[in-house]
């Protein structure tokens, strides 16, 4: 019996020791179901082995004793604070399930949450979604705190340009472009040629608007319905906010044929810069096409 003892400590030795080679395949909730078979005994810290790269900070282990890193944003976590197999969240997390995952008829794991969703400004002038996001990032470094509460002042910043399109006459098209800033900016669509913004008194055009889909964004859409022939060219997204402007613009082919639509992209221009804020309709068309022509995007 004793033999028997002795070969299976030995093989689940040799199971964690050939898992921690392979870092993407280790979990650590197989090492605590080991060690669980020992005692905690007397806690003496002097034998506390000190972790290393921890991005949520530490907790105490199992007995309360020794610190071991805790569970990052998303990671699966011990539910009942009695258990110990996959761990206990660190710094500003809390461990919940995931209500989403119910909701579909899955089955809910426990996940580590971050309690606060406030966006913090990091130094580098840098949003983060939150507290914890923040600490990830800056945990290998040492006396780095927020530039402040809530999310960074920054000029717009496109995110998802227009796409080049084609299509037959008679049929529609639509043009999306997404930006996210702070101080949230306003975004118009033009096109080339035009000095005035659309749809202006176009029946078949229309512009639509949206938060979204990430934190401090807006997402635009230009619907052109029943295509003509006179609509070929260039579309332009422009958004701005006192920080500054940006553009992207995609280019509308027309085909003159009554065949079965079909719709083309390849492909995206764009262009951005900060500028010292002043009226937006300032900008020349005649810098646009240069812009646009010149490849500057």
């Amino acid at each position: 019996l004793e033999m028997k003892h002795r070969m299976v400590t030995a093989l689940l030795v040799a199971l964690v020791q050939v898992s921690q080679s392979f870092p993407a395949l280790y979990h650590r909730g197989w090492w605590r179901l080991l060690r669980e078979a020992d005692s905690c005994g007397k806690c003496d810290l002097a034998l506390c082995s000190e972790p290393k790269d921890c991005p949520a900070g530490t907790v105490l282990d199992r007995c309360g004793c020794c610190p071991e890193c805790g569970n990052v944003e998303g990671q699966i976590c011990d539910l009942d604070q009695g258990n110990h197999f996959y761990g206990q969240c660190g710094d500003h997390l809390e461990c919940r399930l995931d209500a989403d995952e119910a909701r579909f008829g899955e089955v809910p794991e426990p996940q580590c949450v971050c309690k606060s969703q406030d966006s913090i400004c990091g130094p580098d002038g840098k949003t983060y979604e939150n507290i914890c996001q923040f600490n990830k990032a800056y945990a290998a470094k040492r006396n780095i705190s927020m530039k402040h509460k809530g999310p960074c002042e920054s000029a717009p910043v496109i995110s998802m340009p227009p796409q080049d399109a084609q299509n037959y006459t008679g049929n529609d098209v639509i043009f999306g472009c997404e930006v996210s800033a702070y101080p949230m900016p306003q975004l118009e669509w033009k096109k080339k040629g035009n000095k005035m913004f659309l749809p202006g008194d176009d029946t078949h055009l229309s512009v639509q608007a949206r938060g979204g889909p990430q934190k401090y964004g807006v997402t635009g859409w230009l619907q052109i319905q029943g295509l003509k022939k006179s609509d070929e060219g260039i579309y332009i997204c422009h958004t701005k906010n006192k920080h500054g402007t940006t553009h992207a613009s995609a280019r509308l082919r027309v085909i003159d044929d009554p065949s079965p639509a079909f719709a083309f992209t390849a492909g995206s221009r764009s262009t951005s810069y900060s500028i010292e804020y002043k009226e937006y309709y300032d900008n020349s068309d005649e810098e646009d096409d240069e812009e646009y022509e010149s490849g500057n995007y």
